[in-house]
């Protein structure tokens, strides 16, 4: 049952709290007003008057996760550019327990590109007494500045080099949170560091960049590589740019520096448990995101479907499994964070805390939002779920108000 927006203070009780660093069996937590005011073992958690009770059934009690690169769901991609898309994919990912979303840009127009974010500017700034998805915490502005050879499922004819003209009034429009661009197409630098002058999480994505090109994006700004493994470089594909010596790629480029930050897409079928394992050992939760880069196919039935814009994007094909276009390779996500979540907890030795870190508090942090969600702390937006010993979600909560199914 939903539980009114007009109840302004509730109790969460009989579940143990997933905190960062464990866990408090049998724990309680009061929220008032949209925080949390109060948590801890339940024998030291007086229930409010009057408080809304929320029992965990015996499950868990953890925070929100917060998507950083994601781009659709229920038959919509943000890229389709309106208000009702928008809303669309926000409902849907909500559903899986994300409760902060950075809405995820691909290849396409100047035009296609422009519509979505403000689209997304104009549903983040509406206001709504009671919410019915997942907020949005600012875009990520992903494509289209990538590499021609690693476009992947994305529309080649949408990728450019960066361009100021460009760029930079998109900046202006105050919705951009995360900026990507391929590390070595001309005018990358500038891209990274007018995006890192104003405060954004700066990655590199989509990219055949060299060591050195991945050193000189660092000097300017950019911390993290996007869906680590997936159209990026190697040694190999480095060599056949740039030929002999060897050189290093993105990926030693990661693993070498402990200020780089990384993700990886957990959903059983772009990454085998081995490589979930091995990122998890190298940069560990505080630096691994888990994210579900899905598109529109998520909670849909198996079919073809465009990829970005609804009018022109690439086509793929769902297989209820997975994304893929045939004789080409995965063409992103079909799956919520929910099964991210389950997934790295089964496939690797990550413990619970570090899995709800990798969803939630790690991505908060490295966008700059950890001082008001990804964690269950005093004072921090209530973004809560309520789940199963499964890690399935049985309820979900944004700014203490339970989104309806």
């Amino acid at each position: 049952m939903a539980t009114s927006a007009a109840s302004r203070t509730f109790i969460f009780y009989n579940g143990d709290l997933i905190l960062p660093n464990g866990t408090i069996p049998n724990g309680a937590m009061v929220c008032r007003n949209g925080r949390i005011t109060a948590l801890g073992a339940a024998s030291d958690i007086a229930t409010p008057k009057g408080a809304t009770e929320i029992n965990a059934r015996g499950g868990l009690i953890g925070p929100g996760y917060i998507d950083i690169h994601v781009h659709g769901g229920d038959g919509a991609d943000f890229m389709d550019g309106t208000p009702d898309a928008v809303r669309t994919v926000l409902a849907a990912h909500a559903r899986h327990g994300t409760t902060s979303i950075f809405p995820t840009t691909t290849t396409g127009s100047r035009a296609q590109i422009d519509a979505m974010l403000h689209a997304c500017k104009k549903v983040q700034r509406a206001k709504s007494e009671k919410p019915t998805g997942a907020r949005i915490n600012g875009v990520h502005l992903y494509g289209p500045y990538f590499a021609e050879d690693k476009v992947g499922c994305h529309l080649k004819s949408g990728r450019r080099d960066p361009e100021p003209s460009e760029f930079i009034e998109q900046f202006d429009l105050g919705i951009i949170r995360i900026a990507t661009c391929a590390a070595e197409l001309p005018g990358a630098e500038a891209f990274f560091r007018a995006a890192s002058k104003r405060g954004y999480f700066v990655t590199c994505g989509h990219s055949n960049a060299s060591w050195t090109e991945m050193a000189r994006a660092f000097r300017a700004g950019m911390r993290h590589v996007d869906h680590f493994w997936c159209a990026m470089s190697t040694i190999p594909t480095i060599r056949d740019r740039l030929g002999t010596p060897m050189q290093g790629s993105m990926e030693q480029f990661v693993l070498f520096h402990e200020q780089m930050s990384t993700e990886v897409i957990a959903d059983g079928y772009h990454l085998a448990p081995e490589l979930l394992e091995f990122a998890l050992k190298m940069k560990g939760p505080e630096r691994l995101c888990l994210v579900t880069d899905a598109n529109r196919a998520l909670g849909m039935p198996a079919g073809d479907y465009r990829f970005g814009p609804n009018a022109d994007g690439e086509w793929f094909r769902s297989d209820g499994r997975v994304g893929f276009q045939p004789g080409r390779g995965l063409a992103s996500s079909i799956v919520g964070m929910d099964t991210m979540v389950r997934n790295m907890k089964a496939m690797t030795s990550a413990t619970l805390s570090d899995v709800f870190r990798m969803a939630s508090l790690t991505p908060a942090e490295l966008t700059g939002f950890a001082h008001e969600t990804g964690s269950l702390e005093v004072g921090k937006r209530a973004d809560v779920l309520v789940l199963n010993d499964k890690l399935e979600v049985q309820r979900v909560f944004v700014d203490g108000v339970e989104l309806e199914d």
